[in-house]
């Protein structure tokens, strides 16, 4: 694996809140924590994270689980997260969000910004329909694979 990336790597678990970081490309792996030798706090599981090359299997977020209500969320299409980040619910502080609860949208108008390693990515709609529920809060961090926005494209 090339050191760049090692070092890529470093810096992003240094800006984001993930606490370790493990990524496998053919016969490379490499392992990277905030905790030598010692475990990741309870508060703060590690997170799973894709290599630009590769995509890792996403474990559901224990609110889906849990919530009763998050299986009835599930109904609808949802808008998942491309990469690891911080999700962005306006272009800036302060800033109307780009979409509310209720609102219609089509595809290709901005949902949501995930910020990843200082850049600005827009997440566009890739469906027409109504914003049935937005499952993650302005300025928390994301996972790859992780669900944003569930759209009920059926209204």
């Amino acid at each position: 694996m090339d050191i760049r990336k090692v070092k890529k790597l470093i810096e992003l678990l240094e800006e984001s809140g993930i606490a370790e970081i493990e990524i496998t490309e053919g016969d490379d792996a490499v392992r990277i924590s905030r905790y030598a030798g010692h475990a990741a706090p309870v508060a703060a599981p590690p997170m799973p994270v894709a290599a630009p090359a590769a995509t890792a299997p996403v474990a559901e977020s224990p609110a889906a689980s849990d919530a009763p209500e998050a299986a009835a969320e599930e109904s609808g299409h949802v808008v998942k997260s491309p990469m690891v980040g911080t999700f962005y619910s306006a272009a800036a502080p302060g800033s109307a969000p780009f979409v509310q609860i209720g609102d219609r949208i089509k595809a290709g108008d901005t949902i949501c910004i995930v910020e990843a390693m200082k850049m600005m990515n827009q997440i566009e709609s890739d469906a027409d329909g109504v914003v049935k529920s937005i499952r993650v809060q302005n300025g928390e961090p994301v996972e790859y694979g992780q669900a944003l926005i569930t759209i009920d494209t059926g209204a």
